[in-house]
C-alpha cells in the first residue's frame, strides 16, 4: 500500500538522521546512565525486586527526553527549507507527521529495550511480580508516546529545534501537572484538569494496573497532537 510505504520510508529516513548524528548515542547514553543509577540505588535502598519505584523516576526522565527526541523532526526541515520538498513530493501532511513521530517512537522504545536487563538482575536476586514489571513497561511507553506526540507538536510550531525543545518541555510539564490546579478550583473543572494530567494516568500503571480509560487517554493525547502537527504543517501551503 502506497500510504503506508511513504509512512515507513519517512520514519526510515528520519530514523538514520538521528543515529548520523550524535542525539541517539547521547540521549540514549545519558537515559541509560540515569536510569542505571536509579536502578541501582533503589535496589540497595529498598531491598525489594520490584521496579514500581524505577518507573517513577523514568517518567520524570522522559519528561526532559521526549522534547530532545522530537526538537529537530520538523523544525529542522522548516529552518533548512526541506520542507518545501516534502510538502510538494506526492505525500500527504500527515504522512509526514506520522513518518516522523514514528522514527522518534522507535528510537523511545530502543531505549526502553536497553533497559530490559533490569528485571533479568531481579529475577536472579528475588521473585518480582511479572505482571507488574509489563504494566509498567507498557504505560511507560504510552507514557513516552504521548509526550513524543505532542514534542512533535511543539516542533511544528517553529523554526527553532532549542524553541521546539523548550516549548515541548513547557507543555509536558503543563500537562504534567495541571492536576495539581484541581486542588484550587471547584468541579467540574477540577475534574477535567485531572483527567487532563499525564501523572494522573500513569501512576497506575506503575502498580501494576491496566485500565482501559488510561490507555485511551494516552492513544487520544498521541492522535490529538498529531493532528494539530498535521494542521500547523498544512497551514504553511496557504501562507
Amino acid at each position: 500500500m502506497q500510504v503506508m510505504r511513504n509512512i515507513f520510508a519517512i520514519a526510515r529516513r528520519e530514523l538514520e538522521s538521528y543515529f548520523v548524528s550524535p542525539i541517539a548515542y547521547v540521549v540514549t547514553a545519558a537515559f541509560l546512565f540515569i536510569s542505571g543509577y536509579f536502578f541501582t540505588f533503589i535496589l540497595f535502598y529498598t531491598r525489594q525486586a520490584t521496579m514500581r519505584y524505577l518507573f517513577g523516576n523514568l517518567s520524570i526522565i522522559a519528561l526532559f527526553v521526549a522534547p530532545i527526541l522530537t526538537m529537530r523532526l520538523l523544525s529542522e526541515e522548516k529552518r533548512s527549507g526541506t520542507i518545501e520538498l516534502l510538502l510538494t513530493s506526492p505525500v500527504r501532511d500527515w504522512e509526514v507527521v506520522l513518518g516522523k513521530y514514528l522514527a522518534s517512537l522507535g528510537l523511545f522504545t530502543l531505549m526502553l529495550a536497553l533497559t530490559f536487563y533490569y528485571p533479568i538482575i531481579l529475577e536472579m536476586f528475588g521473585n518480582p511480580d511479572k505482571g507488574a514489571i509489563f504494566a509498567g513497561y507498557l504505560g511507560l511507553w504510552l507514557y513516552g508516546a504521548a509526550l513524543l506526540g505532542v514534542g512533535v507538536l511543539a516542533s511544528s510550531l517553529t523554526q527553532n529545534q532549542i524553541i521546539a525543545a523548550v516549548v515541548g518541555f513547557g507543555l509536558v510539564l503543563i500537562l504534567w501537572v495541571c492536576d495539581a490546579a484541581g486542588d484550587f478550583t471547584g468541579a467540574p473543572l477540577s475534574n477535567f484538569l485531572r483527567y487532563l494530567s499525564l501523572s494522573n494516568h500513569y501512576f497506575d500503571f506503575s502498580k501494576g494496573i491496566v485500565d482501559t480509560k488510561d490507555v485511551v487517554y494516552y492513544i487520544s493525547v498521541i492522535a490529538g497532537a498529531l493532528f494539530l502537527s498535521t494542521l500547523s504543517l498544512s497551514s504553511r501551503r496557504w501562507s
